[in-house]
């Protein structure tokens, strides 16, 4: 049966080139062929001897999807939706932002969530599985080839805001940043990567103690727990204060950035009380908000807020003294935006 080859180490390739008679450098063109020049296929691999292709064609496959459509909004975001190898689809899309040279690459990280927040297509979906440290990777490798197509530059920013929870798909979503991280691997800056979550306080200090590198950020959406409990049944669990102290922890541990997403919905959580109330939870650390754009999805019962009241909003916590950015939607023609991934 073949296997993922980007789920093997170095050490386990060269294990491999070595067992099949190979001599021990064809181990280090392999790896060079795979994370350097990013191949797709082993035809690409034109250093190698065929015969040597041919054997590892047998034991290895080295793209875990491929992309059954891929769509381009009206202002340059472009969503792929790829299909896995048992079938599965998801998601993942690219945001270009070229007068500022930031290409983003938003991955998904499970077939479907188990969270059911109620803005949140993907949330209406079964979650199905994990997805495998080298399918995260290939997204990020496959859209990088379209950034460069498309633009002519590389992908600057990851960010795991696609499909799923991260924190619940743990050490796989890990091991694919190192893969990405790695010198020897895709050799990307992990202060370019963020990872986002609905909010899992044991999650979150367990990725302080594991001294990750990358952003975090969190899910917000409510500044007060009876809000937040009836638009994320995870805050039952996991309430403001214990995410308060598992992220201040994680701050003080790590030093790395912390912002708070906050989609604001009208007449929900957009008034000048709730700008006070997330005024109180971004004291304890530095803190960057990120306010965003509802993007309507069926059955979800909210609107998105007009425009003065989110600058009004702003403008509370902003005064406060704290860092605020009100971002507007990219790709909502395609189903692209924040919330929307739903395989359309």
């Amino acid at each position: 049966m073949q296997v993922d080859i980007k789920n093997f180490s170095k050490d386990e390739l060269t294990q491999f080139v070595a067992e099949i008679g190979q001599p021990k450098y064809r181990a280090d063109q392999l790896w060079d062929w795979i994370w350097k020049k990013q191949a797709i296929s082993f035809e690409e691999m034109s250093n190698l001897p065929l015969a040597f292709r041919n054997q590892l064609e047998t034991s290895f496959f080295m793209v875990s999807m491929q992309a059954d459509v891929v769509q381009y909004s009206d202002d340059g975001t472009i969503k792929a939706r790829f299909s896995l190898r048992d079938g599965s689809k998801i998601e993942t899309v690219l945001i270009p932002v070229p007068e500022d040279n930031r290409y983003t690459v938003c991955v998904s990280c499970q077939v479907g969530c188990s969270l059911t927040c109620s803005f949140c297509a993907t949330g209406k979906m079964k979650r199905v599985r994990n997805l495998e440290p080298a399918e995260i990777v290939d997204q990020v490798i496959l859209v990088n080839k379209l950034c460069e197509q498309q633009f002519g530059s590389r992908i600057t920013n990851i960010v795991y805001m696609g499909m799923g929870e991260p924190l619940l798909a743990y050490n796989n979503v890990l091991k694919s940043i190192d893969m990405i991280s790695s010198p020897e691997g895709l050799g990307m800056s992990p202060k370019r990567i963020t990872v986002s979550t609905a909010g899992i306080a044991k999650m979150i200090k367990k990725l302080a103690d594991d001294d990750v590198k990358f952003n975090l950020a969190l899910s917000l959406h409510a500044a007060d727990d009876q809000k937040r409990n009836e638009i994320m049944p995870i805050n039952e669990q996991n309430d403001l204060k214990s995410l308060m102290d598992a992220i201040d922890y994680f701050y003080r541990k790590t030093r790395n950035r912390i912002s708070y997403e906050y989609i604001a919905l009208k007449g929900f959580n957009d008034s000048p009380q709730d700008a006070h109330k997330l005024n109180k939870l971004c004291h304890r650390f530095p803190v960057r908000i990120n306010v965003i754009e509802y993007n309507p999805i069926e059955e979800g019962g909210f609107e998105k807020s007009d425009g003065d009241t989110v600058d009004q909003f702003a403008r509370i916590v902003r005064d406060a003294g704290h860092m605020i950015t009100v971002r507007r939607s990219r790709g909502k023609d395609i189903d692209a935006a924040c919330g929307q991934l739903a395989n359309k």
